[in-house]
């Protein structure tokens, strides 16, 4: 009797066991009548993972998607779909590629979530018409609004086989989708397609956005529409500190990140744009304090140190980086300090750069006015070797004076580079040492390279 009774025992926690085993995967299947491919595509819509699917001669595809749950593209000839997956899911899809989405069926356990997708994708084309949707006034906008947060709320709720997972998630997301849809209004999308240059939010119109939290950090890993809006916050926060201090907006967003609450959102905040902000604030060197103070990630830590000690290396009153034997248009070869003796105004650029182009005419006005003293004139071509002749040509047929030369390696040439070149025209001056004046010189066509040279005395 024992032994009996401790069987049945046994043989009902083998079958517990078997009912909680959870399934692993998902499976895909269906019938796409009149498709001319032998594959279809199956895309994470983070990109995380990418699968081809067979497809017979007669429309049918059936296989087992391992991968983790969540939001796919589903490419199927010339037509696509977003679906969800989760493990345990069957999802069954048919349709006709000529008539595909009048004819699309979705069936199975767990396809509600794509049921929902599909319905939302049609829902939100309100939004994809800017001038329709943002030209409205702002009592028709917010309930417009409102009525597709409700329309897509209901959705979820009466759905059958949403994820729940899925669920929670969205719901948080259509309401900062609308709240987003307000900010984006404000930001000049209002502005813009209802043509209203002076148009200025009414009292209480944001507050809703004003309420957000936003320090969750979890919806800031997960959530892209949560992220804009609290970039949006910050920034906003930015503009507020540069106008009240008269400082540039690159050093007022360093100094509103620098103080944000939440670490994790802080670090990525703070190191987004750092490295091309740096190279454009006036003090980068306060900049760099505030960053390397409020920054944990040691990662972005090291990136951001290294630009910081190039712009040290290129700061006034350094040598400048070197160049030698670079190319003449008049013959032979230059290196740069050949030059020593007198200032040099070196205009770095390309044939192709239309900004560039834009000065030439304001570098030979320059040029003129200062042949003969106490200054260079050296134009440092970067083209790559297949507008080698371009280049050569351009120089006679805009009669550029001036030293002419062209780097070695465009614009990966070392020179380049230890100058941190991130975009061109680019002028740069040194005095008669070859010591630098400034590595980021008025253009010609500004009144303060006039002043500057006045102040040097040249």
């Amino acid at each position: 009797m024992k032994k009996t009774i401790l069987n049945f025992v046994l043989l009902l926690s083998l079958m517990a066991c078997t009912t909680e085993k959870t399934v692993e995967y998902s499976l895909l299947s269906g019938k796409i009548n009149n498709i001319d491919t032998k594959e279809i595509i199956l895309t994470k819509v983070n990109q995380s993972s990418k699968k081809k699917i067979a497809i017979d001669q007669n429309g049918f595809f059936l296989d087992t998607i391992k991968t983790s749950a969540g939001s796919y593209l589903l490419t199927l000839g010339k037509n696509k779909i977003n679906i969800y997956l989760n493990k345990g899911s069957e999802v069954n899809i048919t349709a006709d590629s000529k008539d595909f989405n009048n004819s699309l069926n979705i069936s199975g356990k767990g396809s509600g979530t794509t049921k929902y997708l599909l319905l939302k994708k049609e829902a939100i084309k309100i939004r994809t018409d800017k001038k329709s949707f943002y030209s409205l006034e702002e009592i028709d906008f917010k309930n417009t609004a409102k009525n597709l947060n409700s329309q897509l709320n209901k959705a979820l709720d009466t759905i059958e086989g949403i994820d729940a997972t899925f669920k929670a998630l969205e719901k948080k997301e259509i309401n900062y989708s609308y709240l987003l849809d307000l900010s984006e209004y404000t930001k000049g999308l209002h502005s813009y397609w209802a043509k209203k240059n002076n148009y200025t939010p009414s009292n209480g119109f944001l507050d809703e956005v004003k309420t957000l939290d936003v320090t969750n950090e979890k919806d800031f890993k997960t959530s892209n529409t949560y992220k804009q809006l609290v970039v949006a916050h910050y920034l906003n926060k930015a503009k507020d500190l540069s106008k009240k201090d008269s400082i540039s907006l690159s050093l007022a967003r360093m100094k509103v990140n620098a103080i944000i609450p939440n670490q994790t959102i802080k670090n990525e905040l703070i190191f987004s744009g750092t490295e091309y902000g740096m190279l454009n604030v006036g003090d980068f060197e306060e900049y760099y304090q505030i960053f390397i103070n409020a920054s944990t990630n040691e990662y972005n830590n090291a990136k951001v140190t290294k630009v910081y000690n190039k712009l040290l290396d290129i700061s006034k009153g350094k040598p400048s980086p070197k160049f030698i034997d670079y190319e003449k248009h008049s013959g032979g070869t230059l290196s740069l300090d050949d030059l020593k003796g007198k200032y040099v105004y070196i205009d770095i650029w390309a044939t192709w750069c239309i900004p560039c182009l834009n000065e030439l005419p304001y570098l030979k006005k320059i040029e003129k006015a200062y042949h003969g003293k106490h200054i260079y004139f050296l134009s440092l071509s970067i083209d790559a070797p297949k507008d080698y002749d371009k280049w050569k040509q351009m120089v006679i047929d805009e009669k550029l004076g001036s030293v002419q030369v062209i780097a070695d390696k465009g614009g990966k040439s070392k020179f380049i580079d230890d100058y941190f070149v991130v975009s061109i025209p680019r002028f740069i001056l040194l005095d008669p040492e070859g010591k630098i004046v400034s590595n980021k010189a008025p253009r010609p066509s500004s009144p303060e390279l006039i002043d500057l040279f006045n102040e040097l005395n040249i």
